[in-house]
């Protein structure tokens, strides 16, 4: 059944599983900061009451929903601030649209100096963008110690400054469907660090040939995000960082770096992992919203995705029916750290404000929500717990529990210790430089080729795709 008829049939109505996911991935905003809503992204107050000596925080939407744990935290401030009878309390601002809007909105308002943020969540691809810029400014080196994921640590600087601290981070996982394994004779459904794309290839095909037929609705082993936006981009960087190990085409510079014979390498790579026999065709038309509903919908048995899919697909499926691994070969970072602008007049107060809001406890509290926690604590030491927003309790006579997701012994997401953070360790960075916006585009326009009626060859779109990166790059 193809997708036209299966998500708009006569009645207009999704079917449920994919309903129940996607209301939820909508309202949340997926990765790619889709949706919108939010205060106006002005910089003015959100609400009439608001102090003028307020600190203002703009960031794109919260995956774990509205009035989320982003908004606890600042709330969580605001108390302690009161409590001290001193100190300026601290406001969040919410940016709609995509993340490239949310970027061009930030860029703008900094750059016309039109905005009153004190504070920005950028994404981390962004930061040498807005440092290179002068938009925001150095910080103390102290802010990013050494409980800091060192992978994660990373992003936060530029031309040898610290200019962001690491809030939440992000990392592409594998998720899969364990009770389609095990009805396809798969005897082994623990998937782990070592499981190999050919792996996750040949089990599609298992379950399509003997676990689950057209009538159940499955189509192909796997889906992931594929449409020409930086879901593109994200799978293009992890397939050619695996097929030559960590390569990230720029050097700490911003300067281009790739080779003709490199690009090939991974352009073979992205063919292969995403064959038509495999892959679900619709991947090429989706965001994480879309694929994330597909995989849901039972349409694939694996699903390319980011941290927070774990509790969102836990709302519809069980422990037993969901598993998780990291994503074979090299995952790509993500994730947002926040920094203080150059326009800021209360620039001592913001620091002290990122301090509290990436400190340990406000790591755990990121993490137990579904963020990606990027401080080493979060994962491994037991005695730091959230007390700034607890999960949602047991299910009443009368209500239905809003948290579904397993949680370990100390009340962390089951998967994080061994699975998430492995992967942090592990993952790799997109291209680090002042002009990744032409980069992105640019890779995004090549690699959009591979799926055209009649592709190049490999050596052809790589010869290409290198031309017109040393083009868009400086380049040694």
């Amino acid at each position: 059944m193809r997708r036209g008829s299966r998500r708009r049939g006569a009645s207009g109505r999704c079917p449920r599983a994919l309903a129940t996911v996607l209301v939820a991935a909508l309202a949340l905003g997926a990765c790619s900061g889709s949706g919108d809503g939010g205060s106006e992204a002005t910089g003015k107050p959100a609400d009439a009451g608001a102090a003028e000596g307020d600190i203002v925080v703009a960031s794109g939407r919260d995956v774990t929903g509205k009035g989320g744990i982003r908004q606890k935290l600042i709330e969580q401030w605001n108390s302690r601030q009161e409590e001290k009878g001193s100190g300026p309390r601290a406001r969040l601002v919410e940016l709609p649209g995509s993340a490239d809007q949310q970027r061009s909105q930030l860029l703008g308002a900094l750059q016309s100096g039109s905005a009153e943020y004190d504070v920005v969540n950028l994404d981390v691809t962004w930061v040498p963008e807005f440092a290179d810029a002068g938009l925001v400014q150095p910080l103390p080196d102290d802010m990013v110690d050494a409980d800091v994921i060192p992978s994660v640590a990373a992003t936060a600087g530029w031309d040898g400054k610290l200019y962001a601290v690491p809030f939440n981070s992000d990392v592409g996982l594998l998720f899969y469907r364990r009770d389609y394994l095990k009805n396809a004779g798969v005897t082994d459904t623990e998937l782990g660090k070592n499981t190999e794309w050919s792996t996750v290839q040949q089990h599609g095909v298992t379950v399509g040939d003997v676990g689950r037929s057209a009538a159940d609705g499955y189509e192909k082993g796997w889906t992931t995000q594929l449409a020409p936006y930086e879901g593109l981009t994200v799978n293009g960087m992890e397939a050619f960082a695996s097929a030559v190990d960590g390569l990230r085409l720029t050097d700490g510079a911003g300067r281009y770096t790739g080779s003709v014979q490199d690009l090939t390498a991974g352009l073979d790579e992205l063919r292969n992992r995403t064959r038509a026999p495999y892959t679900l065709g619709d991947a090429g038309r989706s965001d994480e919203a879309e694929s994330l509903g597909d995989f849901a919908d039972g349409r694939t048995a694996f699903l390319r995705h980011w941290p927070y899919a774990y509790r969102t697909l836990h709302q519809s499926l069980t422990d037993q029916q969901l598993g998780v691994a990291p994503l074979p070969g090299r995952a790509v970072l993500g994730g947002q750290n926040l920094a203080v602008t150059t326009a800021s007049k209360r620039g001592a107060a913001a620091q002290a404000l990122i301090r509290f809001l990436t400190g340990q406890e406000s790591e755990r509290c990121l993490l137990d929500a579904g963020f990606a926690a990027t401080r080493l604590s979060a994962y491994n030491v037991d005695s730091v717990t959230c007390r700034a927003a607890k999960p949602p309790g047991p299910a009443t006579p009368s209500t239905e529990s809003a948290d579904r997701m397993p949680r370990d012994e100390h009340g962390r997401p089951r998967y994080a210790r061994d699975t998430l953070l492995p992967a942090l360790q592990n993952a790799v960075q997109r291209p680090r430089t002042p002009l990744y916006g032409a980069f992105t585009q640019t890779f995004t326009t090549e690699l959009r080729r591979l799926y055209a009626d009649k592709p190049p060859s490999n050596a052809e779109l790589a010869r290409d795709l290198h031309t017109k990166l040393k083009g868009a790059l400086p380049h040694t």
